[in-house]
């Protein structure tokens, strides 16, 4: 063997860690800092594949080999050439096997300190899993906890700023966790790749100093938090902001102003609730949308569901240290001056 091997734990060691799997798979998830030089791409993978089942794995090894060694000289004039006889890669590839054998082997005959990680994708998947099922007990977390509108996220941003721990998992789930927290045009992370966001996050953190959090469901839009996590902030102090009413309208309208820029977008969003609220009250809301009463339409929707399912829902999780917590306006300055208060 021309290539040395490196476990998961040694990623750190390199100058630059290749993922040589298909563009598909490395969006799907890849270890963070990787980058994409695939030996095949998606359909030449799945070319190779149906040979290998319909003809024979020879013949799949033949054609394989072939488009590998085009794929790898391709990298090798576009993105290796620059790099000095001391540049250290490591090469993975799903479990460790030809693909990233072939690229780690031709890397190491150049001259390069080349590693193969052994297991590949998957041991990383593994140890990534490990991490999110042990981490979270290591850190103690306070809970930003409150109704819709009550400017959760905007505070974990002013606690950030104060230089404050904070745990972001809409950021990462790229949702805002609701029925309306679909952001415009950002598709959300894959549950694998949000677990790898999530990891990264969490090694960050120093576990003598308290991670700030909003209260999540299990489920944020597609993706799922961790149990261990999940189960750790249900455990944790609890911060209950208390907000008047008109405060959360304004700054709930200036926080989704792209839904009162195209109301259309809203009544489809609108229609998920149908279960819940029936056709009458729908169309209501939908016709105060289109005629852009949205102060109206705002208060209504607090008020009538997103209010009542917060109660019910605050019924059965953080009940054991909650701690009122009064936030009189939602611009800047006060919550600058809240989480002033927080990261004291």
């Amino acid at each position: 063997m021309f290539f040395k091997l490196a476990t998961v734990a040694q990623r750190h060691q390199f100058d630059e860690i290749i993922d040589v799997r298909t563009p598909a798979e490395f969006a799907e998830d890849h270890i963070p800092g990787a980058i994409n030089c695939p030996v095949m791409s998606d359909e030449e993978r799945v070319r190779v594949g149906t040979l290998y089942k319909q003809v024979s794995p020879f013949e799949a090894r033949k054609v394989g080999a072939a488009i590998a060694a085009r794929n790898i000289a391709r990298h090798l004039d576009e993105q290796f050439a620059r790099h000095p006889k001391s540049w250290r890669p490591l090469v993975y590839c799903w479990r460790g096997g030809q693909r990233s054998g072939s690229m780690a082997i031709i890397l190491a005959q150049i001259g390069w300190a080349a590693h193969q990680l052994e297991g590949g994708y998957k041991a990383y998947r593994h140890q990534v899993l490990e991490d999110l099922a042990t981490l979270p007990q290591q850190f103690r977390f306070r809970v930003i906890s409150g109704p819709t509108g009550s400017g959760k996220s905007r505070l974990l941003a002013a606690l950030a700023a104060q230089g404050a721990q904070v745990l972001d998992l809409e950021g990462l789930a790229a949702h805002r966790g609701s029925v309306l927290g679909r952001l415009p045009d950002v598709t959300q992370p894959s549950q694998k790749r949000f677990d790898s966001l999530l990891d990264v996050a969490l090694q960050a953190f120093d576990p003598t100093r308290p991670v700030f959090v909003e209260a999540e469901s299990k489920k944020i839009g597609f993706v799922s938090l961790p149990d261990a996590l999940y189960g750790r902030m249900h455990d944790s102090e609890c911060l209950q902001l208390e907000v008047p009413l008109a405060a959360r309208v304004a700054f709930l309208k200036r926080d989704y102003d792209f839904y009162l820029s195209e109301p259309e977008r809203l009544v489809t969003q609108l229609g998920f609730l149908r279960n819940v609220h029936g056709k009458a009250q729908l169309e209501a809301w939908a016709a105060l949308a289109r005629g852009g009463d949205f102060d109206t339409l705002v208060g209504e929707l607090l008020t009538s569901h997103y209010d009542p399912l917060y109660l019910r829902s605050q019924g059965k999780h953080y009940t054991q240290a909650v701690q009122p917590l009064t936030v009189p306006a939602l611009d800047d300055a006060t919550l600058q001056q809240v989480a002033s208060q927080l990261a004291g």
